[in-house]
């Protein structure tokens, strides 16, 4: 007999997740977290606005893989957070899905337990799990919006987003983005090119309409208000730096010609560090003393950054995985962290309150 089938030739299988209700009820805020929360978005937006004279530092692991680790950082940071709050505002980077060039590791919540077998529901409860700890603990939040489904389970507990390289020109992601709580951050493309970025700025500022899913896990068609805190991230592209001064100067003038706010943040990662995180707080320097030199337009950066400095490669056992070692981009260690974020703090505290608003 012939086979008429038409569709789902290459479905092997389709599996019901719960619905982000059912997470969220299993799973509620508390009143702690929401207060981080709040606090987090507004400081940002505050930021942005010019109307609080810090700048804010998205720094954390690569991604998440290891839930205890993510924890011992995250008490690490929330008192260095305390110690340098007056001039630099610290986001943890909590990143669970991670955008592939070809194949590789999806993240923790594609694939919780790094054994290829992908139980994305036990990874939709063990992220949430997570955020919801680390906000209980006061630290404001961050990560990348990767999957356009994901965002209803786990962005009630984010601060602060970024569209990747690789998803800033996606016009799924700009229309996601446009209906965000909270400020995102577009990167330049892999290719270094500004204009995907200020074409997402301008996109993602304005309403849109297209389907996704609403909270009780149907489709759905979304309309968004459009979100007015997207800004530029540079990290760099096609083999090159863009953090140095001129660069800056370029992306303010493409900004200024497309009516955009001057808001610039600073990957020091990626290929500003030529992808090796021992030059990250290179970077950091170079950034301070722009700021030093009358900078106005940089308002935060972003940093990789774990307890070990370096990466490594996912072992087949995975008992042999080290503690506190980033298994996808390298990172800087805690100790090479605090020295840096502190050396920054204390060439910016008399500064910043002085920037013109």
């Amino acid at each position: 007999m012939t086979d008429k089938r038409v569709e789902n030739l290459n479905i092997e299988s389709i599996v019901p997740l719960i619905t982000p209700d059912q997470l969220k009820a299993e799973m509620p805020v508390s009143e702690e977290a929401v207060q981080t929360i709040q606090k987090g978005r507004q400081v940002i937006r505050d930021i942005l606005d010019r109307k609080d004279h810090r700048i804010f530092m998205v720094i954390g692991p690569c991604s998440i893989h290891d839930v205890d680790a993510a924890k011992d950082y995250a008490q690490r940071l929330k008192a260095l957070a305390d110690e340098v709050s007056d001039t630099i505002y610290l986001v943890m980077r909590v990143y669970f899905e991670k955008p592939r060039t070809t194949v590789g590791w999806k993240g923790l919540i594609n694939d919780p337990y790094m054994n290829d077998t992908f139980k994305i529901q036990d990874g939709l409860h063990i992220a949430r799990r997570l955020l919801l700890d680390l906000a209980e603990m006061g630290l404001p939040l961050s990560t990348e919006a990767l999957d356009p489904i994901s965002p209803q389970y786990i962005q009630d507990l984010i601060s602060w987003s970024a569209i990747g390289a690789r998803t800033t020109e996606s016009q799924t992601h700009r229309e996601m983005a446009s209906g965000l709580s909270c400020a995102v951050g577009f990167k330049n493309g892999t290719d270094g090119s500004l204009t995907v970025a200020t074409n997402a700025l301008m996109s993602v500022a304005n309403p849109h309409r297209f389907l996704g899913i609403d909270t009780a896990g149907a489709v759905a068609i979304v309309t968004t208000q459009g979100n007015p805190y997207g800004h530029v991230v540079l990290r760099g592209g096609g083999g090159k730096p863009n953090y140095d001064s001129v660069n800056v100067s370029l992306a303010e003038e493409a900004l200024a010609k497309a009516d955009l706010a001057k808001n610039i943040m600073i990957d020091c990662s990626h290929e500003n560090s030529s992808k090796d995180p021992a030059l990250q707080p290179l970077v950091m320097d170079n950034v301070t003393n722009q700021i030093l030199e009358g900078n106005e337009s940089i308002i935060g950066l972003m940093v990789e950054s774990n307890i070990k400095h370096g990466r490594q490669n996912i072992p087949a056992n995975l008992d042999d995985l080290e503690y506190g070692l980033s298994v996808t981009d390298g990172c800087i260690s805690w100790e090479e962290t605090e020295t840096a974020v502190r050396k920054m703090r204390d060439k910016l505290k008399d500064i910043l309150p002085a920037r013109t608003k």
